[in-house]
């Protein structure tokens, strides 16, 4: 059996998942330790410029896709972060005063952003440069967690998008509105495809992690 091979974790590719990780993790503490001591809406005055550059990050993502230094699809990768920078862009920053982002919806949007996000880039990390890859735990939670945070994230990002249509149409006129309106309509193709792509992941793994717990028993 060939042996795996391994990264030096100070190669381009696993510093950019590590330091993508650390990121996710800071904005995903601010949930559990600055949140409960704010609340909203200072909450999401205090987070969302950090949020939009951290989010903003993840454009390496669609250019590694398009460079072949991944093989993740470059249309998906690009829908992907796509979706997420008419959040963080389009209204966190260029309509501030949504009435969704200043409610509890913010803080569930960013913790399944943050969750997600902090074990995929530790999953992608171990990948290349442990020798036995990720830990099991690490592999439970990358399949698993998405049961609970993919619903979690797109029914927030559509609650915020939602409530960020009547100013879009008042400050920038009904184009900028529709194009929202268009974005959110995308979800409908769009979610069950990314959805169903991890469920069909999660039983290959699965399975996988299965027949090795029963190979090391025997």
């Amino acid at each position: 059996m060939a042996r795996k091979a391994v990264v030096s974790p100070f190669g381009y590719l696993p510093l950019y998942n590590l330091l993508s990780a650390f990121a996710w993790g800071y904005i995903l503490y601010s949930v559990v330790s600055i949140y409960p001591k704010v609340g909203q809406p200072h909450f999401y005055e205090e987070t969302k410029k950090t949020v939009t550059y951290v989010q903003c990050g993840a454009i390496i993502e669609i250019i590694n896709s398009a460079l072949g230094i991944v093989r993740s699809p470059l249309l998906t990768t690009f829908a992907q972060v796509a979706s997420r920078l008419m959040i963080v862009l389009g209204i966190f920053e260029g309509l501030p005063q949504t009435p969704a982002a200043h409610t509890m919806v913010y803080v569930t949007l960013l913790s399944a952003w943050s969750a997600t996000e902090v074990v995929r880039y530790m999953f992608y990390f171990y990948s290349l440069c442990a020798k036995e890859g990720p830990s099991i735990l690490l592999t439970f939670l990358r399949y698993n967690l998405f049961w609970v945070l993919y619903p979690l994230g797109v029914a927030s990002e559509l609650l915020i998008v939602y409530s960020a249509l009547p100013l879009a149409e008042s400050n920038y006129g009904a184009v900028y509105k529709w194009f929202l309106v268009a974005s959110m309509l995308a979800y409908i193709p769009g979610f069950p495809v990314l959805f169903g792509h991890m469920v069909t992941q999660r039983k290959k793994v699965m399975k996988g992690l299965r027949n090795g717990s029963q190979a090391k028993k025997q």
